[in-house]
This record gives structure tokens, C-alpha cells and sequence, in this order.
């Protein structure tokens, strides 16, 4: 059961496990942004009656930076909960758009031309092509602007990506190697 004093809930464990509920955490994510940036000091009584479903799901959501709970864990494994609050992860995991958190993860590679070409280049000279076709598309490379390079190289992706089984197993192999 839960017992209250003031504003401090105690929350037992339940001894055959957690029990996580999807519904019940994202009525806790609502209305918690319902007060944003207050604290709230809601004891979930409608959502759950079962106390280790309630500290569970709430211990669950605090681990994930999605809410910032007031309160700790008794030496005997109970929730002495006092209100809480949503965090910006917890608003930006309930916006449509994905919020600043999708802006802000976006990685942005940047090549300076000069290296997209001398990795072009590398690949001319490796190549099999004569000397004198080699000779003839290094200066041609070279003499390219920066759009003219930004073109040549979606070409070579779009050619490179064209390729049908062989660009999949490279990304694959490439994938693998990351992980």
C-alpha cells in the first residue's frame, strides 16, 4: 500500500520482478509536461494502484534522463518519492519533431575540397589507366572549383551506391567494422 506523509510517498519493491508499463510511463511523460519546468508532486494513484509498478516505471524513466525524480532509495529497497519533474530529454522524446535534442545530435561531416581531391587523386594514380590518362585527369581534377567537385563526388557516390549487391556488401562489411 502506499503511505504518505506529507508530501513523500514510499514505494515497496515487489519481490517477482519489475514490471514495466508503456502507457503508464508516458502518462507519467505528459503530465509531467503538463508543469513544465515545475516539479510535480502527483502520486499516480489513477494510473496504478500496484506501489512497485508506480517506483518502478518512475526508477525507469529517472535512468533514462527522460524525468528527475526528488527522493532516493531506503536502505530496504523503498522509493521515498517527493514529486518530480520532466527533463529537456524527456520533452524532446515527447515532441513530434524530436525536439533540440534532433537538431542538436545532427552530424555534420565537413571535407575541405582540397581533400575530397587528393583522395580522388590517390585513386587515379592506383588505377590501371595509362600514364598519360592519368596525367590528364589529375589536371583536370585539380583545375576543379568547389561546385564542380561537390558534383563530381554525389556522381561518384550515386555510381559508387549504384552498384547493386556490391555497394550493400560494402556497407555491410563497413558496418560491421564500426560496431
Amino acid at each position: 500500500m502506499l503511505a504518505n506523509a506529507s508530501d513523500t510517498i514510499f514505494f515497496s519493491p515487489k519481490e517477482d520482478g519489475m514490471v514495466l508499463n508503456r502507457e503508464f510511463q508516458l502518462s507519467v511523460l505528459r503530465r509531467y509536461a503538463d508543469v513544465y519546468p515545475n516539479r510535480t508532486f502527483e502520486k499516480w494513484h489513477d494510473l496504478s494502484d500496484d506501489e512497485h509498478t508506480v517506483a518502478a516505471n518512475l526508477l525507469y524513466l529517472q535512468e533514462h534522463d527522460l524525468i528527475a525524480i526528488a527522493g532516493q532509495l531506503g536502505s530496504s529497497g523503498d522509493l521515498i518519492y517527493q514529486g518530480g519533474r520532466i527533463t529537456a530529454k524527456g520533452m524532446d522524446f515527447l515532441a513530434d519533431d524530436g525536439g533540440l535534442s534532433a537538431i542538436l545530435g545532427i552530424v555534420t561531416i565537413k571535407l575541405h575540397d582540397d581533400t575530397i581531391k587528393a583522395i580522388i587523386e590517390s585513386k587515379i594514380i592506383q588505377s590501371d589507366a595509362p600514364e598519360p590518362a592519368k596525367k590528364r585527369m589529375i589536371d583536370r581534377l585539380r583545375a576543379l572549383d568547389g561546385e564542380a567537385t561537390k558534383h563530381l563526388v554525389l556522381k561518384l557516390v550515386d555510381y559508387g551506391l549504384g552498384q547493386g549487391m556490391k555497394s550493400i556488401e560494402m556497407i555491410s562489411s563497413m558496418l560491421e567494422k564500426a560496431s
